[in-house]
């Protein structure tokens, strides 16, 4: 059985911190897993600024509503899910991604949870598990799937290398200067193409 595991910001919708400090002016929150390798780091940083600017959960969702999925996005899932078991593998919060998940045709999510006041302002957040993509990777391999992931930022390394074959698709310069070992992907075209080329290859390995 082959199982293709996918980020979701970056790779089929928008950043949706950089979506949100567009809207907000906020500067700081621009920042994402593409140039902070730390995840607790960036999260409690978001935190505090949303803090000081009594931003809340509310105001984050009125901006995830206007946002849609990337270009094709939508098209590009349905044509794996043709042909491949489909997961996607994120760090976003389930309190994001609903209505993006909807856009999508509702493929399978593992992402986290956010803790909010009764305000609406946000407290705290809870991982799924430590390392979860990783982790998620390597149990599915013991379950004997053959895996191909593909992702943008630091915080997907570790899956793509976990995974039988890993991609980046459209990642920064930094990123690829430091996992110089994952092909680099640029269009949907090209991701599906290296998708199907490292299934074909684990089948005949």
């Amino acid at each position: 059985m082959q199982i293709v595991c996918l980020d979701l910001e970056g790779v089929l919708v928008p950043e949706i911190w950089i979506e949100f400090a567009a809207r907000t002016g906020i500067h700081e929150l621009r920042r994402t897993t593409r140039d902070e390798p730390d995840y607790d780091k960036l999260m409690k940083s978001r935190l505090a600024i949303l803090a000081e600017h009594r931003l809340g959960l509310p105001d984050i969702q009125k901006v995830i509503a206007d946002m849609g999925p990337l270009d094709g996005a939508r098209a590009f899932v349905d044509g794996l899910r043709e042909d491949y078991q489909l997961i996607i593998l994120s760090d976003t919060f389930y309190e994001f991604a609903h209505p993006l998940m909807r856009q999508l045709g509702w493929p399978t999510l593992f992402c986290h949870s956010l803790q909010t006041a009764n305000d609406g302002m946000l407290v705290d957040y809870r991982l799924r598990m430590p390392d979860q993509k990783r982790e998620a990777v390597r149990r599915l391999r013991e379950l004997r799937f053959t895996v191909v992931a593909a992702g943008d930022s630091y915080n997907d390394t570790a899956m793509l290398g976990e995974a039988h074959a890993g991609i980046l698709f459209h990642p920064p310069e930094n990123v690829i200067r430091e996992f110089p070992q994952f092909p680099v992907t640029q269009s949907y075209a090209e991701l599906r193409a290296e998708i199907d080329k490292a299934f074909v290859a684990q089948a005949s390995a």
